[in-house]
């Protein structure tokens, strides 16, 4: 068996309209909307480093927008998330808690892990985003392990965990897979597969470029989307959260995207050393953002006026936040002590 993704790994593929029928024109603007504060949210940090103003390492998911937001509009706040170390799309697609990302990636004490974790330790429990670490894969039991406490609570919540491509190399990927196959567990693993793992493509690593076969070999049901095509997405999900909700058993979904940046920081040309020049301009003609806009346009849904307008409003909504998180306290030097121990 060699599989291979096709023409969903050829950037200058899918770069056209989406096809969004059978979608509500007011949930596919909300999801633009979202996007848009994901995007802007997220240079406003890049610049921030630049500028020097944050010290912590960012891993930026720009360009992948439309998987988080996709996945975060099939779920409930008692559904347990889990992120990975390049999270920031996964927090604010849930709760757009803007404010407490900027501080927490200062290092304030209202940060959403009281500046204790910086750009990879973010949580926001209340409304379901049970965290984020760096480690590769680490996150992947955990969100397993809820699973089957979701299972055991019968109330038909769901797990899941946001892996990238560099994830499925590690052991504990294959055990949980394996795992939540074996005891029916409601867990939806996303795979965000950009197609590189800090600076080596997918094809210097693996004999294939998708790794649904993983999900496959474990008997669990997948599908392989445009990561970058939000209403592809949207319908796929919803189709599989309705399908674990009801049958409790796990569902692998791989998205195909692109990060826009370095594998850490605000770089574009380069990837740790390594020149992505021509992919990344051709990646760009897939923005998820743009294919969405072209769309509702053609429908006569949202207009350039239209879009103008959300743009400025979340740039006001991301200079506030960012006043805000300015201004805000570190924390205080017992602060230390008291979350040593739980």
């Amino acid at each position: 068996m060699n599989e291979r993704l096709g023409d969903l790994a050829d950037p200058s593929k899918f770069q056209g309209p989406l096809d969004i029928s059978g979608l509500e024109t007011s949930d596919l603007i909300h999801q633009l909307r979202k996007m848009v504060v994901i995007r802007k949210s997220e240079e406003k940090i890049a610049d921030k480093i630049i500028d020097g103003a944050i010290q912590c390492p960012c891993h930026l998911a720009i360009g992948q927008e439309a998987v988080a937001t996709a996945v975060a509009s099939c779920l409930r706040k008692t559904d347990r998330v889990f992120g990975a170390h390049r999270s920031h799309s996964h927090f604010l697609a849930i709760n757009e808690d803007i404010d407490s990302l900027f501080a927490e990636v200062l290092g304030k004490y209202d940060g959403c892990s009281h500046g204790m974790g910086g750009s990879m330790h973010i949580i926001d429990a209340k409304n379901g985003f049970l965290g984020s670490v760096p480690i590769v894969g680490a996150t992947i039991p955990i969100a397993t392990g809820a699973g089957l406490a979701a299972k055991l609570d019968k109330k038909g919540d769901i797990a899941v965990s946001y892996f990238g491509d560099g994830a499925c190399e590690e052991g504990s990927f294959h055990e949980s897979l394996n795992f939540a196959s074996a005891h029916n567990l409601p867990v939806l693993f996303v795979c965000e597969n950009n197609l590189f793992s800090s600076h080596l493509h997918i094809d210097l690593r693996q004999p294939s470029n998708t790794v649904a076969r993983f999900a496959q070999a474990h008997n669990i049901d997948h599908q392989v989307v445009d990561g970058n095509d939000v209403a592809a997405l949207s319908k796929a999900l919803q189709t599989a959260v309705k399908h674990i909700r009801e049958t409790s058993r796990p569902f692998f979904l791989e998205a195909i995207t692109y990060r826009w940046r370095g594998h850490v920081g605000p770089s574009e040309d380069t990837d740790v050393g390594v020149k992505r020049t021509h992919d990344l301009v051709e990646w760009k003609k897939r923005d998820p953002i743009a294919r969405l806009f072209h769309s509702l346009k053609d429908a006569n849904a949202f207009t350039d006026a239209d879009f103008e307008i959300l743009k400025k409003d979340t740039d006001q909504k991301i200079k506030a936040a960012w006043e805000k998180a300015e201004l805000a306290d570190f924390p205080k030097e017992q602060f230390l002590l008291d979350v040593v121990y739980s």
